[in-house]
This record gives C-alpha cells, sequence and structure tokens, in this order.
C-alpha cells in the first residue's frame, strides 16, 4: 500500500512539476472576445454554457486525456482530477444533457483550429501561441 502512495505521490508531483508551463485560453482574433472570467471557462470547458459574451456559439477543444496539459488545466481550473472529470463527463453524456469538447490530437492542432473557426476556445501552453490567436485567460504555473 506504501509503494502504491509513493508511486502515485511521485506521478503527481512529476506531472506537476513536468509542467511548469502557463496554460493560456486562446480565441480567434475575431471573435469580440477580449477576456474571460475562471467561472465563465469552466462553464464553456464543462458543457454549462456554450455561448460567448460576444454572443458566438462557443466549441471548446480539448486535448488528448494522455496529455500532461489536459490534466494541468482541468486540475488547475477546476480543482479536480481527471477521474472527476471523467466521471462529470460520464453523467452529463448518459443523461443527454451536454456533449464534452471537441476533441483534438495537438496543441498546434487546437491553435489551428482556433485560427480557422471564430467560434472555437482552446487551451495550450504559452510557448505555442501566435498572433493569429487572442489569449483570453491564463492560468499561471506560478
Amino acid at each position: 500500500m506504501k509503494k502504491l502512495f509513493l508511486t502515485f505521490l511521485l506521478f503527481t508531483l512529476s506531472t506537476t512539476a513536468a509542467y511548469a508551463e502557463d496554460i493560456v485560453v486562446v480565441v480567434n482574433q475575431k471573435n469580440g472576445v477580449s477576456k474571460l472570467s475562471r467561472d465563465e471557462v469552466i462553464d464553456i470547458f464543462l458543457g454549462r454554457n456554450r455561448q460567448l459574451s460576444s454572443g458566438i456559439s462557443a466549441l471548446p477543444l480539448d486535448l488528448p486525456a494522455s496529455t500532461a496539459e489536459r490534466e494541468y488545466f482541468y486540475s488547475r481550473l477546476t480543482g479536480k482530477s481527471m477521474n472527476e472529470i471523467n466521471a462529470y463527463w460520464a453523467r452529463l453524456i448518459f443523461s443527454g444533457r451536454a456533449s464534452p469538447p471537441t476533441l483534438v490530437r495537438s496543441q498546434e492542432e487546437s491553435i489551428q483550429m482556433v485560427i480557422d473557426n471564430r467560434s472555437a476556445i482552446g487551451y495550450v501552453a504559452r510557448s505555442k501561441i501566435n498572433a493569429q490567436v487572442k489569449v483570453v485567460f491564463e492560468l499561471s504555473a506560478k
């Protein structure tokens, strides 16, 4: 039992330690949103609200489950583990009340979808952004 706990602790620390970069939420430059609150980001990514403050429908994009960015994003944003997030989505999907964010293969694909689609909203490492997207929310690694 002690070994299992230590393994879990090391995995958790390595995920957090391995991810020391800021995560930013980005949107298309032309969608009319300049900033989002933490609650607005939570509502969009947890399917509670799929409309941006500019009136445009929101198309949230999610990174693969195996990425440290995804775990870091949900952990820092909601304070919940990926198991809790997955259970939350399982309940919503089963009940038919909401559908999860659209899955993309990489941060680069997420950025490209945001550039190509005014409704898209994604999260990526700050180092991945470019001038074609707009940062509307930030999760600082500090």
